[in-house]
């Protein structure tokens, strides 16, 4: 391991937003960082403001496009072997419109970053960690990923699958009696370039779209509360904007009779049974 008397916390889409704040947070708390994003000079600035409030923090900046696979693999394999303790999956995009007026460059983006680069990296830093005591894995979703919000049809739709595939894997970890834990956090409307990308403008107030929303920072406080409960899921209720940590809200089968788990185990005993009476 590189510099194993230090703990790394990595996030993703560090450069503005969420990302940004918790970083901020996590620094605050004596946490060394790896932070990566696109743009490198606001990761830089980033860098510069935490190390003059916390210069005994060791940042490190890796500049990745996640929406592009071999990246995301590249990713990871550059940071891997440095004292992770916890990985936020933050970077993500959305999009407002209707599904038969999308931008279907767009949307293959936003899946790849969503969808695919948070599983990708959920997976891999699972499997080498998972058994590491402390360990924490992060993932973003939204309170879109519990409630179909009209207009953001597909967006919903990724992160419906961020907050099921992470409510799964931590039920998964739980029950296989691995050290690491895995939770979710679903903001409500907060206050980012969210807007501007996803309503494709150059400006975007949010005042005018929304009655009430959260800070990044507001954000990054509701992250923190998660990581120190133990709890599964951190979400903001979109309509009072209260947040609540609770357990996991899908539906879980768990020791079904009808889970293939249980059927290929009945075939084995079955296998097994033939083989006895054989011997």
């Amino acid at each position: 391991m590189i510099q194993d008397t230090r703990e790394y916390t990595v996030i993703t889409g560090a450069s503005s937003g969420i990302g940004h704040e918790t970083a901020k947070a996590f620094a605050g708390r004596g946490s060394d960082l790896i932070l990566t994003a696109r743009r490198k000079d606001r990761l830089e600035k980033l860098k510069q403001e935490i190390l003059s409030l916390n210069p005994e923090c060791d940042i490190i900046i890796k500049i990745a496009d996640l929406s592009e696979a071999d990246n995301v693999f590249k990713f990871y394999t550059d940071v891997k072997n440095y004292p992770l303790r916890t990985w936020i999956n933050n970077a993500g995009v959305g999009n407002y419109s209707s599904v038969w007026n999308q931008n279907l460059y767009k949307i293959g983006r936003m899946m790849r970053l969503n969808v695919e680069a948070v599983t990708i990296l959920s997976s891999l830093f699972v499997r080498d960690f998972k058994d590491v005591k402390g360990t924490h894995l992060i993932n973003i979703s939204s309170s879109g990923g519990y409630t179909i919000v009209p207009n953001a049809v597909t967006y919903c739709a990724t992160k419906f699958f961020v907050a099921a595939f992470t409510e799964g894997l931590a039920r998964e970890l739980k029950e296989s009696g691995a050290q690491m834990k895995v939770k979710v956090f679903a903001p409500a409307a907060t206050k980012t370039e969210f807007g501007k990308i996803a309503n494709e403008v150059s400006e975007y107030d949010y005042d005018s779209f929304f009655d009430n929303y959260h800070t990044s920072a507001q954000a990054a406080e509701f992250l923190i509360r998660l990581y120190d409960s133990n709890k599964v899921v951190g979400i903001v209720d979109r309509e009072n904007f209260m947040f609540k940590l609770c357990s996991p809200l899908f539906d879980y089968a768990g020791n079904s009779q009808y889970n293939q788990k249980n059927k290929v185990n009945d075939e084995k005993k079955n296998r097994s049974n033939v083989i006895k009476e054989h011997i």
